[in-house]
């Protein structure tokens, strides 16, 4: 019999702690050489703790690791990448103010590696089909595009071992179906790829092993392959899943009309806004999808109020014009918003979450009197989210950036949730969240628009938009099609327009495209 090979990756026994959370229990795992393997586990399961060991961010109080056969314990990320070792945060580590390139520069270890960088980088993109403006700026780019930096960058040292934590949370299926293309690429070469995705279905379509983790201990071995995302779901979270159930919408009046919305990019990269126009209605929940930078960003800022529109009646809140009304207006008048980056504009990582909470529902929420924060109310309604919301962590005292990403997420959605708008417009709003955490937001979102609230939501998930969407448009190039109903249109006819058809209804899209599958 032939004798297994050795692992590239072996995981023994590791443990970390953090004050009052036991993160990581005793993990043991393995990776082989050339393996596809997810790291699969609710929000707080112990996922990117484990995958920070490896790649060197953190050191674990117990347990020892093992690459190639050989003691493996890295100081930091740059030793680890010595060993061959890349990883792709979901959180970005990109410096706003510096150009793409720049930013792929300061990530090679090796001075020597920087010739020809601006070639390399093309090369790279061109392969993953990852388009990449070398010259831009981080700082103007959308939440998708910076993905992709992320993504090039690494590839870009050549990695035996690649950790992806959530890389296709912002990628059209288009661009995932390329992304996939190449990761089994790069395995057929020999690469380990250690993969976290809350996407279970992409998990079963890619991946080979799957671990399993629930509060931080590894509760399954499995081949996903052989598994439903059904059940790979209730392997992580312990219990049955119950999904989000569709509705019959019972609309009312207008409570948002966008009439004429024109808005001048603020940089040479941004996306004009060419005369937006669409009415969402008490009850309902409009969908607006697009391939990233195209718009949403712009759109986002004009309904948010962070740009004003250049006359107040191109946004309507109830019959009243607030397009050139502050962000703190607008939600005084009941329009709130979820932003795409939930770190650095949602939230503010070194602030408590009680803290945060006073960012968007001091007024709403009465958490002060005449300027003065009434930190008691505060805390009270921090808490009624964190329970409300099952948001996993240790007290109303926690700092926003100690959260995992799924559950900050939670935290931020449950805070604009329960403020009972009569608007609400959300942008990416189950990104980076478990399947069980994804259903209860679609739920609360359905729940919110039968009490009367008009919601829009900004998704590049497609799978997302046609279960929970009533109407469904596309952005493309700044202009918006005409919405139609989820159940009128097809995810072909979706993707023709959001790959820039000629504008117009999203059932029209295909007679405009021709009759095919852009997938």
């Amino acid at each position: 019999m032939t004798p297994e090979p050795t692992p590239l990756l072996t995981v023994s026994a590791v443990s970390k702690r953090f004050a009052g959370v036991q993160a990581n229990h005793a993990i043991g795992c393995a990776v082989r050489a050339g393996e596809i393997h997810a790291l699969l586990g609710e929000n707080g399961a112990g996922k990117s703790t484990l995958v920070k060991i490896v790649y060197g961010v953190l050191q674990p109080d117990q347990g020892t690791m093992a690459l190639d056969g050989k003691a493996y314990a890295p100081a930091n990320p740059a030793e680890a990448r010595r060993h061959g070792v890349g990883m792709v945060f979901q959180h970005f580590q990109l410096f706003d103010a510096l150009t793409v390139g720049e930013n792929i520069a300061l990530s090679l270890d090796q001075p020597a590696a920087r010739r020809d960088l601006d070639a390399r980088i093309r090369e790279v993109s061109a392969t993953y089909g990852l388009a990449l403006d070398i010259g831009r700026t981080v700082g103007t780019l959308s939440v998708g595009e910076r993905q992709r930096v992320e993504i090039v960058r690494c590839l870009l040292q050549r990695p035996r071992l690649l950790i992806m934590d959530e890389p296709t949370s912002v990628l059209t299926p288009q661009e995932c179906s390329t992304l996939f293309a190449t990761l089994r690429q790069l395995a057929d070469e020999g690469c380990s790829i250690l993969y976290i995705s809350h996407k279970l279905e992409d998990v079963r379509a890619l991946c080979t092993t799957a671990t399993v983790l629930r509060g931080g201990r590894v509760v399954a071995t499995c081949d996903p392959r052989r598994e439903s995302a059904h059940s790979l779901a209730e392997m992580m979270i312990g219990r049955d899943l119950v999904p989000a159930n569709g509705r019959a919408a019972s609309v009312g009046r207008i409570r948002l009309r966008v009439r004429g919305l024109q808005l001048v990019r603020e940089h040479p990269f941004g996306v004009d806004l060419k005369g937006i126009g669409f009415d969402v209605r008490e009850g309902e929940i409009l969908g607006i999808a697009g391939v990233a930078g195209n718009g949403q960003s712009e759109l986002m800022d004009a309904l948010s109020g962070e740009r004003t529109a250049a006359t107040s009646g191109e946004v309507m809140l109830d019959g009243k014009p607030i397009g050139r009304k502050s962000p703190s207006d607008r939600r005084t008048a009941g329009l709130v918003t979820i932003p795409e980056d939930r770190l650095g504009h949602g939230a503010v990582s070194s602030l408590t979450l009680w803290e945060n909470v006073l960012l968007s529902a001091r007024r709403r929420m009465g958490l002060d009197v005449r300027g003065f924060v009434r930190a008691d109310r505060s805390r009270q309604y921090a808490g009624k989210v964190i329970g409300d919301f099952a948001v996993k962590a240790t007290g109303v005292k926690q700092s926003a950036g100690t959260l995992s990403g799924g559950n900050l997420q939670k935290f931020l959605v449950g805070r604009e949730i329960l403020q009972e708008p009569a608007v609400l417009v959300a942008s990416q709003p189950t990104w980076g969240v478990d399947a069980g955490a994804e259903a209860d937001i679609h739920r609360a979102l359905q729940a919110l628009a039968a009490r009367g609230t008009a919601i829009v939501v900004i998704s590049q998930d497609l799978d997302e938009l046609m279960a929970l969407a009533d109407r469904i448009a596309v952005i493309a190039h700044g202009t918006l099609s005409e919405p139609a109903p989820v159940h009128a249109v097809t995810v072909a006819q979706i993707g023709l327009l959001m790959g820039g058809a000629a504008s117009g209804t999203v059932v029209d899209a295909e007679a405009q495209g021709g009759a095919h599958d852009p997938a």
